[in-house]
């Protein structure tokens, strides 16, 4: 991979060395415009424009700002042809300026190059004449050095300069890319599981702080990487754009990438510095919750799922609204960056603000409640809830909405303002609510005996003893129905395990009242007749019957 290398910039400095003496100037780029003297108000006004030799100012000219690209281009054009010739001859350079209807003419080697008028010499407030000669000397000294540098001696020096410095950018670059594999290693260590074990926690707050730290670490290699990514891309870019500079064939490319990539570089950079900052405010918000667990401000409770689950919403709200403040920081910087007045849209932005404060309140009590709910922990993310006639698990929580899955599957949208009253099935603890039906002919002591035993037996076992957290209460005789008596019982569990309990005591207790022959009840209903000539008539019908036999 080495010899490869320096055979490639071997090959680069042999083709750079060999370059003829007389080569063709690159084609007419497009030039940059000074902004200070650029006005957009009136087509009449004067403006100014530089005239490029080489990717280099050489002098500027002034015309009306209609005629000013027109201008541009002819002398531009002029002096790319008055080059070529001069380059490729060993003519000396000669360049006089003549009188032509009062206003001097600026001739190279008796070829047409420019007439001086009192637009360009109102740019440094002399007369024409002046003008001419101080544009002479210019055009005397670039074209001798733009001569001199399509030399082979040059050309040759600046390929040595140039080899040097790709050596320096692929040192520099060795060395950051080695940097970042050394901090990912280190990332990935800190990650395993015997650098885990030798800093244990709390067994409570193992979890939710382990959870935190393994984010914050996420965000900060993310942040790393990129910022490694944007140093070995500015390293090269930089390096090329040097380069550019150093051979006069390639030197107007410089002038094509700060005229044409000024702005998606701009751009660019400023996203790239945004998702940056983002990702290192994630960090700081998962530590900081971190923090607050740690010394018991968020959540004063030793139910660390329960906890778990309001870290979870609290750090996702905080981090959307960390994304929506960071995107329009970052869109005002863009403008500025591009050179916009952001005062007139900052102006605007207020007045169009209030337009839509006072046209949608509702969002704005949406936020609020929202803010509400989620500070006084009325729920969370992966709670089950119940609003007014619909209820299920909260899958999205955020300042504006709630949204809900139902048993159907069905995502439920509730605008957190119209959340007047919720019930949260799983907020620390759940309870199991059981009517069990029991005959009337049923002996009700050896019924409730029955019920007891299951659900004692179900409470000592390892399986289901974690998500029982107190002994099941029988409460007896809830009620008599048509279909027997209703004995109650409550069973506590933990959050959302309260179905996959009640499921299993209804199995096991079908299978403890088939063993003893002790049947579930059907519906009863007696039913009594009065109407007596329903009854006369049956009465009637029987005595009939016994008179024919």
């Amino acid at each position: 991979m080495v010899l490869k290398s320096w055979s490639i910039l071997g090959s680069i400095v042999i083709s750079l060395g060999t370059v003829p003496k007389v080569t063709a100037q690159l084609p007419i780029l497009p030039y940059l415009q000074n902004p200070s003297n650029v006005s957009n108000a009136a087509a009449t006004i004067t403006v100014s424009e530089w005239v490029y030799l080489d990717g280099r100012p050489v002098f500027r000219i002034g015309a009306l700002k209609i005629d000013i690209q027109r201008r541009l281009e002819n002398i531009q054009t002029n002096l790319y042809q008055i080059g070529e010739d001069y380059y490729s001859s060993n003519v000396e350079l000669n360049i006089e300026v003549r009188k032509r209807n009062d206003l001097p003419v600026i001739y190279i080697n008796d070829k047409y190059l420019m007439t001086v008028n009192s637009l360009d010499a109102k740019i440094v407030d002399i007369d024409e004449s002046s003008r001419a000669n101080q544009i002479q000397i210019n055009l005397q000294q670039s074209l001798e050095r733009a001569k001199q540098e399509r030399q082979s001696s040059y050309i040759i020096n600046q390929s040595k300069i140039t080899l040097g410095v790709i050596i320096v950018i692929i040192i520099c670059s060795v060395i950051i890319y080695r940097w970042q594999r050394r901090s990912l290693q280190n990332g990935l260590e800190e990650k395993s599981p015997e650098h885990e074990s030798a800093n244990p926690e709390p067994e409570i707050k193992q979890p939710i702080a382990e959870q935190l730290k393994e984010q914050k670490k996420e965000h900060l290699l993310e942040v790393k990487t990129r910022l490694f990514q944007l140093t070995q891309t500015g390293i090269w870019s930089s390096g090329i754009f040097i380069i550019l500079g150093f051979f006069p064939y390639t030197r107007a490319l410089q002038l094509m990438i700060l005229a044409f990539a000024r702005i998606p570089v701009t751009v660019g950079i400023v996203l790239l510095g945004i998702y940056v900052v983002t990702r290192f405010s994630y960090a700081l918000i998962d530590d900081f919750s971190k923090t607050l667990i740690s010394g018991g401000f968020l959540l004063r409770t030793e139910n660390f799922e329960r906890m778990q689950l309001r870290v979870s919403t609290f750090s996702g709200v905080t981090k959307s609204i960390t994304t929506l403040i960071l995107l329009g920081v970052g869109t005002l910087m863009t403008l500025i960056a591009l050179g916009i007045d952001i005062v007139p849209l900052l102006a605007g932005a207020g007045l169009i603000g209030v337009a839509i404060s006072l046209a949608s309140q509702s969002l704005i009590k949406d936020a609020i409640n929202g803010f509400l709910i989620i500070v006084e922990d009325q729920y969370a993310v992966g709670d089950v809830i119940a609003v007014e006639d619909v209820g299920g698990l909260v899958e999205n929580l955020n300042l504006r909405i709630t949204q809900l899955r139902d048993a159907e599957g069905r995502l439920i949208t509730i605008p957190n303002s119209e959340i007047k009253v919720v019930a949260n099935l799983s907020s620390h603890w759940s309870r199991a609510d059981l009517t069990i039906p029991v005959s009337y002919q049923t002996d009700i002591d050896c019924a409730l005996k029955l019920i007891q035993d299951v659900a004692y037996q179900m409470n000592e076992e390892e399986f289901w003893q974690p998500q029982i957290l107190e002994t099941p209460s029988i409460l007896g005789i809830d009620n008599f129905g048509d279909r027997g008596m209703m004995i109650r019982v409550w069973i506590k569990t933990q959050p959302l395990k309260q179905w996959d309990v009640a499921r299993e005591y209804r199995r096991r207790l079908k299978i403890a009242l088939d063993a003893v022959g002790m049947g579930i009840p059907l519906p009863q209903r007696s039913i009594w007749v009065n109407d007596t000539q329903l009854l006369n008539y049956q009465h009637n019908s029987s005595h009939s019957k016994h008179s024919e036999s």
